[in-house]
């Protein structure tokens, strides 16, 4: 055998070990069981609502990328100097589109009210005014801030959850098998 053959063989049984390793561990955490708050929550209900936290999970990291661009710019030496320009950089980039569709943010009851986002964005300071822009970066701060705490509620709420449908999964396996379409499945090409 050559020696390339026998690094490749070496590979993959390391990789075996490593996704065997991943497997014990996996099989080897405590099953996540059921919660009361969801025991009235229906199957359906729970995916929707697993559905809604991602996607307002990622509303708000959208905002917290928008808001850690500002701070970087409002840092730089020679930055973009004005928001207009900073708009049209980030439009260039190829997921504008799905960018633009996220800009509005949905609140949740049980956490606080978030800030203008909009005007934050689109507020402008006269880099000669230092105070002015002292003001922009404590309140981007101070909004970042606000979305970190509001994502890790977020990221709280997911992963429950999905504790709870796993658990419902591991009770009753074939319920995994309702989340996938129902109709006839066509050929298609």
């Amino acid at each position: 055998m050559s020696e390339g053959t026998d690094q490749v063989r070496e590979h993959e049984a390391a990789e075996l070990a490593r996704r065997t390793d991943r497997k014990r561990a996996r099989l080897a955490r405590p099953a996540p069981v059921r919660e009361d708050r969801y025991a009235q929550v229906e199957l359906a209900d729970l995916r929707r609502m697993r559905s809604a936290l991602a996607d307002e999970e990622m509303r708000v990291s959208y905002w917290r990328r928008i808001f850690q661009a500002r701070l970087d710019v409002l840092h730089a030496e020679s930055p973009v100097t004005e928001v207009s320009d900073l708009a049209r950089v980030l439009a260039d980039a190829p997921s504008a589109h799905r960018r633009l569709a996220n800009i509005s943010l949905i609140s949740v009851d049980d956490v606080p009210a978030l800030p203008d986002l909009g005007e934050l964005w689109v507020r402008e300071v006269d880099r000669s005014r230092p105070e002015a822009a002292a003001a922009l970066e404590q309140d981007l701060n101070d909004a970042e801030q606000r979305l970190s705490d509001h994502r890790r509620s977020l990221h709280d709420a997911i992963d429950g959850v999905t504790r709870e449908l796993i658990a419902r999964y591991r009770e009753d396996p074939n319920l995994a098998l309702t989340a996938l379409p129902r109709g006839p499945r066509t050929a298609t090409g």
